[in-house]
């Protein structure tokens, strides 16, 4: 969003993103708290932004759109004394060797924290290492979303859970993790009472247009073309771009 998305949304429309990243669970919370004010919410995984409908929810949102998916991979510091084991040795065994220091986001946070912790003990179950679900289980190695990326980048850790899309927007190489399919899948919708409602029509044009798709597939994004929508209320100006 940061780097390439918003970039090129100011050149093509005049409108400036100004994006606030955290896990889609805190995003979530801030909205409903009235701690933070959006006009776009993006998350990847819909259960979230399902939690901003209804009115028992506030009626924060009363549709949105599925517009692509990212695979869970395993990411990796590229001087880790771990990073040749990480490339020859199945992952589920390397992330339990002394010293290795392995990073997630917090599952009641953000998706993806819920997504490693599947990936954990599904491969726990199904290659009998309870190391593993015990590793699903603690809270040490439980990171904010921005601080595990940064981490991740200098060193701090040898690895953690993230999209394939973020690793490679990051420069981070990356393993997939062997024995699982998991994925993060993202949507995208206007909130209620959106102060700058022009503005977030135009966005989600961009972004699911020409333009935006390409930026998208550049990070290896899995784009949903069109975007499928669940709910009612889209706005009249973004109904040709979606399918009900």
């Amino acid at each position: 969003m940061t780097k390439s998305v918003g970039p090129a949304f100011h050149k093509a429309t005049g409108y400036t993103l100004v994006d606030t990243s955290a896990g889609s669970g805190t995003l979530a919370a801030n909205i409903k708290n009235k701690v933070a004010v959006a006009d776009v919410f993006v998350s990847a995984s819909p259960t979230v932004t399902a939690s901003l409908m209804g009115a028992s929810n506030g009626d924060w949102v009363s549709w949105y759109a599925d517009f692509a998916a990212s695979p869970e991979v395993l990411g990796y510091y590229p001087k880790s004394k771990f990073a040749h084991d990480l490339q020859t040795k199945p992952w589920y065994d390397v992330i339990t060797m002394p010293g290795f220091r392995l990073g997630r986001t917090n599952p009641s946070q953000d998706p993806g924290g819920v997504l490693a912790a599947e990936a954990l003990e599904e491969t726990a179950t199904a290659q009998h290492l309870p190391a593993l679900k015990t590793l699903a289980t603690e809270t040490s190695d439980e990171y904010v979303e921005n601080t595990e990326e940064a981490d991740i980048q200098t060193g701090q850790l040898d690895a953690s859970f993230m999209y394939e899309a973020d690793a490679i927007s990051q420069d981070s190489p990356f393993v997939t993790l062997t024995g699982v399919s998991l994925e993060g899948k993202y949507t995208i919708t206007i909130v209620k009472n959106a102060p700058h409602l022009a503005a977030a029509e135009a966005f989600i044009k961009f972004l699911l247009g020409p333009a935006g798709q390409a930026e998208m597939k550049a990070d290896k994004f899995l784009v949903v073309s069109p975007a499928t929508v669940v709910g009612s209320g889209v706005p009249s100006g973004l109904s040709s771009l979606l399918k009900s």
